[in-house]
């Protein structure tokens, strides 16, 4: 089986990608994210993404490497990234509570042996409960998810949030849309259910 490679640190992403039962290693890319609030989401996570799997192409030649990013968009229609800090991640959520938002998660798959590269991008809506500023401290203090786009954990407390979900891949709101991924494997001659090229 070809050699599959993950750019990311996430630990979310690593465990999502288990899921696939497929042997990778996950390697940390070497790539600077720049969110730029006035490129189209949709356009800002399949870039970030790509970007992602290609800074990682000269050290791995023979490889599948996967790229994902994620951004929010925020009430006025513009994508943001992780907020990194308490007082970053208080204002994020004080500003989403009571509202729906959209999550943007881009995905691509960079063949490294023939130079193919698959994008594409999945969306997740969330509605915040109304949060009371205590609720909002208290949630930081437990999780500390500066490391998030929009600073919760759905896979964690930050389930307490929310008052629904819509979207076709709960996945790709941690971090991976793992439907779109099992189809670009699929075209990139690896069936996860078996029968690999």
């Amino acid at each position: 089986m070809r050699k599959i490679i993950l750019a990311s640190s996430s630990p979310y992403r690593q465990q999502l990608l288990r899921q696939l039962g497929l042997p990778f290693d996950a390697v940390a890319p070497d790539f600077v994210e720049e969110i730029d609030p006035n490129v189209a989401p949709e356009l800002l996570v399949r870039h970030l993404a790509l970007g992602k799997a290609q800074s990682l192409a000269e050290i791995y030649p023979d490889a599948l490497i996967i790229g994902s990013d994620q951004v929010f968009v925020d009430p006025r229609k513009r994508p943001v990234g992780k907020a990194g800090n308490m007082q970053a991640a208080f204002r994020q959520l004080k500003q989403m509570a009571g509202r729906t938002h959209c999550f943007y998660t881009g995905l691509a798959l960079l063949d490294n042996r023939t130079g193919t590269v698959q994008t594409d991008y999945a969306t997740f809506s969330v509605s915040f409960r109304p949060l009371k500023d205590d609720q909002i401290h208290n949630y930081l203090q437990l999780e500390k998810p500066f490391d998030c786009a929009g600073s919760f954990k759905i896979e964690g407390l930050g389930i307490a949030l929310m008052e629904k979900m819509a979207g076709e891949d709960y996945n790709a709101l941690i971090g991976l849309p793992l439907i779109k991924l099992v189809s670009m494997l699929e075209i990139a001659g690896i069936n996860v259910l078996g029968d690999s090229r």
